[in-house]
Formats: C-alpha cells, structure tokens, sequence
C-alpha cells in the first residue's frame, strides 16, 4: 500500500510581518518533491493566514493552528471552521499536546472539533500522543488509541484525516522518539484501526510523526513502513524544512 508523503509545518506562536515573509520566501525558493510524491501543508498563526495564502506557492496548503467546536457567535477569541472556509483554508490541525495540557482539551472536545471542522468540509490533521510518565509506565498504546477512539464514532470519512502521533516528551524538548519507537506506535496504532474502524481505512490513514523533527533525524523516521510523514514545529520555520520535505525525495519540483 503506497501512501503519499505527508509533511506540516505547524509555527505555533510565532513570527513578525517581516519574519513571515522571509519564510514565505525560502519555502517558494525551496527545491522540494513534486505535489505527485508529497502533500504538504503550512500552519501560521491566524493573522497570518491571508498574507500567507496569498504568497505562498499553489503547491502548498494552509492549515489552521485551530478552530471552534460550532458556528460562530459570541465565543471571544474563537475561530470557526466557516471562517476557515470562507478564507479557502482546507485544513486544521486539532488536538495539538500544546492544546489538550496547556488549554485543558478534553478528549470529548477534541472529538466534537474534529466532528464539526469534518462537517464544515475542513480536512483534520488530528495530533495525538504520550507524556513521558505515560510512556514510563507503559501506556503509550493505551492513551494514543483511546484518544482516537474517542474521534472514531464523530468521522464520516476518514480519507479527510491525518493522524499526528507527536510524543509529548519529546515536542520542542530536542528528544525525540527514535526510528523503532515511532514505527511500533505507528504499527500498532495502524493495527487498532484495523481491528476497530476497518480494514481498509487502516491501510489508507497517514499517520505522521511529531516531536523534535529536524534534518538530522527526518530520513531514518521517515524510512519507518508505517510512518507516512512528519508534523514539524520548529524546524518548520528554517531553512532545514526545505531538507526535511526531502525526506524520501527521489522526484522534484521540477520534475513532476
């Protein structure tokens, strides 16, 4: 089953007028796979996201950092998936660690974004993933599954879902998971979709890696049978993305 090479730069927080631009200008420079081989997605922060779109080159997509649970109304602060839509965004990353710890996402409302932004016509990267305490004792199949199951009932198609597997331990830390630990959550997250949702969406579903993701490590986790691409932070705002969307390069831009 060939899966096409998946890869987001998610910028968090981050970035100036003059910042975004100089990025916008190293990834429209950026000698990167043909869309055929790959499908790769940008996430600034909200404010940015018309400058952004406006330049960025055709072959990659905005994603949003996040979005309501519902239609728009009087939710200060909040962003709603028809806003998103209205703009021509097509994804948005939900469920993001930085959002479940420091927002206090539940599962329940990840699960009621991700099934909104779906019925909206948004495509979801949904994030998942262990604390290092977790992994200590063992849970990291345990928590990783129960957090897609709790979306599983909510998705109508799962062709519009990307899964981020992003180990809290290792998201902006410098650790990172290594290329066996990844591909046995990969592999056997694969395996519980296969048993719980279907067959054939377990072999279709991307699931990506998130966690420290940088030049250095993206081609021997990439090499991994069931990691299909990365979600990148950091990383993502250098000129090193430009290498990691070249993890499993053998086509370029210019050759499609």
């Amino acid at each position: 089953m060939t899966r096409k090479f998946f890869i987001g730069g998610n910028w968090k927080c981050n970035g100036t007028v003059d910042e975004v631009k100089k990025i916008v200008c190293m990834l429209n420079g950026g000698e990167v796979p043909c869309p055929n081989h790959i499908e790769t997605i940008i996430s600034p922060p909200f404010i940015f996201i018309p400058m952004v779109k406006s330049c960025l080159r055709t072959d990659f997509q905005i994603a949003a950092q996040n979005c309501w649970t519902k239609k728009g109304g009087a939710f200060t602060g909040e962003i709603s998936a028809e806003m998103l839509k209205n703009l021509g965004v097509p994804w948005v990353i939900l469920g993001h660690s930085e959002r479940r710890t420091l927002m206090h996402e539940t599962d329940q409302v990840v699960a009621e974004k991700v099934e909104y932004a779906l019925s909206q016509g948004l495509k979801v990267c949904l994030c998942v993933g262990e604390s290092l305490k977790e992994r200590e004792c063992n849970e990291t199949a345990q928590v990783v599954s129960r957090q897609v199951q709790a979306v599983a009932a909510r998705v109508g198609c799962w062709a519009n879902v990307v899964i981020a597997y992003e180990p809290i331990w290792a998201i902006g830390t410098g650790k990172v998971a290594s290329p066996e630990q990844a591909q046995e959550v990969h592999y056997n997250l694969r395996k519980w979709i296969d048993c719980h949702i279907g067959c054939q969406v377990a072999q279709d579903i991307r699931i990506i890696y998130g966690g420290s993701v940088t030049a250095a490590n993206c081609k021997q986790i990439g090499g991994q049978p069931d990691v299909d691409g990365f979600l990148v932070g950091g990383a993502s705002l250098k000129e090193e993305f430009i290498e990691i969307l070249n993890a499993r390069n053998t086509h370029t831009h210019k050759t499609c």
